[in-house]
């Protein structure tokens, strides 16, 4: 579902952990001529709840499965992106692979994705985290 131009857009997205790594996808703004990462996940439905919202996206683009779910935080991004104005409240979870042989694979393609898009593990370090979104994800992750 795409977002109306002026709307605030609600976001289920996920944490998950593999030794000092995270998974995120890859992304790319080509006006800014920027690579970023951002964490897996994506819209919460009218009516929807965020924690069925997650668990709904992760199987709907990993075709995985999520266990120990736990709400962080929740983070006001607002943004620019392609040139376009952005404004997302992120519902931020923590939850681990009900299959644990998901945490041997070095990449996943996001199902149903037109663009190609991936989701790899990334190093949780100084030069990643500026490249992290959404904003205040780099706080979350440095405590």
């Amino acid at each position: 579902m795409g977002m109306l131009p002026g709307s605030v857009r609600p976001l289920a997205l996920v944490i998950i952990k593999k030794d000092n790594r995270i998974l995120v996808c890859l992304g790319r703004d080509d006006v800014k001529n920027e690579d970023f990462y951002r964490l897996i996940g994506g819209g919460v439905e009218f009516g929807e709840k965020s924690s069925t919202a997650i668990i709904r996206e992760i199987k709907e683009e990993l075709a995985a499965e999520l266990k120990d779910l736990k709400l962080l935080t929740v983070l006001e991004n607002i943004f620019t992106f392609n040139g376009q104005a952005g404004h997302e409240i992120c519902f931020i979870y923590e939850a681990a692979f009900v299959d644990e042989t998901n945490y041997q694979r070095e990449s996943y393609p996001i199902l149903g994705s037109d663009k190609g898009a991936v989701a790899v593990w990334m190093e949780i370090n100084q030069e990643n985290l500026k490249k992290l979104f959404p904003v205040g994800l780099a706080e979350l992750l440095s405590n």
